[in-house]
């Protein structure tokens, strides 16, 4: 196996061949993270590609040229082997370019809860964390990653609560396919609801919600409303908003790579938007990645009406699962995220714990510097 850096073309015709990957593995996405080096890299088997990795070179202050360089939800390989043999020529090529370390997210999953688990793990004091939980699935590759990752000298990264300076280690998905492959119907994923999704939903439709779509790279009016009401979003539940140029480099950039890549999903209600989200899609695997809502006329249920239409365009687009992306692993009853857990499990679907990040050292003096510096600005 050989490393070396592809064209986003190739780049893209890979990901396309495939089921689906992360759209965090896009060519695009380095188009998103203008604040990073970035590079396509394509692993070589003989003279056939096998895989491809994003990499995001993330400069260090007072390290000079120095990276480390990250995967997020990375490289798009084959993890069912030997993972020595993918991860070795990839770790050997960026430290000849100056990396001091690598940061990966392998896209396993290591444990499973279904819905009915989850409700009775809040419900229960008894129960403090989802891991307190029997899963009712522990995959094999998920295991058999985490175990080679150790024995090769990785280092996990994924702090208690899920949440580190990357990607959610613990995500809630609704699956959109049964066990043999077979597609569900709206109605099946409907039924899968609890009863007040789906009176929810009902109540949208019948208060008169209108629910809207815009495809690829959107119009500035409709980003200006989005981020408006995002913005109101973040002061109302206490989170640092993103900037509007954020959201036009995404949708021109995943927009531009493929006009169904990235919709706009709005809720109006008597001309009113009430609620707004943004879905990315990638083949099979569709993302549920940003959402705002007025507090205003929340009994209209704008944001339930947003799930559900988001849920058919991915039902109508083959998808096989739809992420509602990440949650923590907490259930205490008086903890501020429960509430969010509370709401996604309604869905019916499923909590999934992944393999998480893992760093590499490959300059042991420089990574320490690193490390240091990331837990002071923490």
């Amino acid at each position: 196996m050989r490393v070396r850096p592809i064209s986003s073309e190739e780049h893209l015709a890979f990901i396309a061949g495939r089921e689906s990957a992360s759209f965090l593995q896009t060519p695009a996405w380095a188009r998103v993270k203008t604040e990073w080096r970035a590079e396509s890299l394509g692993f070589f088997d003989d003279d056939a590609l096998a895989g491809v990795g994003l990499v995001l070179h993330r400069p260090v202050p007072r390290l000079r040229r120095a990276t480390l360089a990250y995967l997020p939800e990375g490289p798009v390989i084959d993890w069912s082997g030997e993972i020595a043999d993918w991860l070795a020529p990839l770790t050997a090529y960026l430290k000849k370019n100056g990396a001091f370390g690598v940061r990966i997210g392998p896209p396993v999953a290591t444990a499973v809860w279904d819905a009915t688990q989850v409700k009775a793990g809040i419900a229960d004091d008894a129960v403090r964390r989802l891991t307190d939980l029997p899963p009712t699935e522990r995959p094999a590759l998920g295991a058999r990653v985490v175990s080679q990752l150790r024995a090769l000298g990785w280092r996990p990264q994924s702090p208690e609560d899920g949440f580190g300076a990357g990607q959610p280690q613990y995500t809630f998905e609704i699956p959109l396919t049964h066990p043999d492959g077979r597609q569900k119907t709206p109605d099946e994923v409907l039924r899968g609801m609890n009863q007040l999704w789906r009176r929810n939903i009902k109540k949208a439709a019948k208060e008169g919600v209108e629910v809207g779509v815009l495809a690829g790279p959107v119009t500035d009016d409709a980003l200006t409303a989005f981020h408006e009401l995002y913005l109101h979003t973040a002061e109302r539940d206490h989170f640092t908003p993103r900037p509007r140029g954020y959201f036009r480099t995404m949708f021109d950039a995943l927009g531009g790579e493929d006009p169904e890549r990235i919709k706009l999903f709005s809720a109006h209600h008597d001309g009113t938007l009430v609620a707004a989200t943004i879905m990315v899609r990638v083949g099979a695997h569709a993302w549920y990645s940003y959402g705002a809502s007025s507090t205003e006329k929340r009994e209209v249920r704008g944001s339930n009406a947003l799930q559900w239409a988001m849920i058919l365009d991915a039902l109508a687009a083959g998808a096989s699962v739809y992420d509602l992306r990440g949650i923590t692993p907490t259930l205490l009853a008086d903890d501020p995220h429960v509430g969010l857990i509370g709401f996604k499990v309604g869905t019916g679907g499923r909590a999934v714990a992944y393999a998480g990040e893992w760093d590499l050292p490959l300059h042991r003096l420089l990574y320490s510097a690193f490390d240091l510096y990331m837990s002071r600005r923490g």
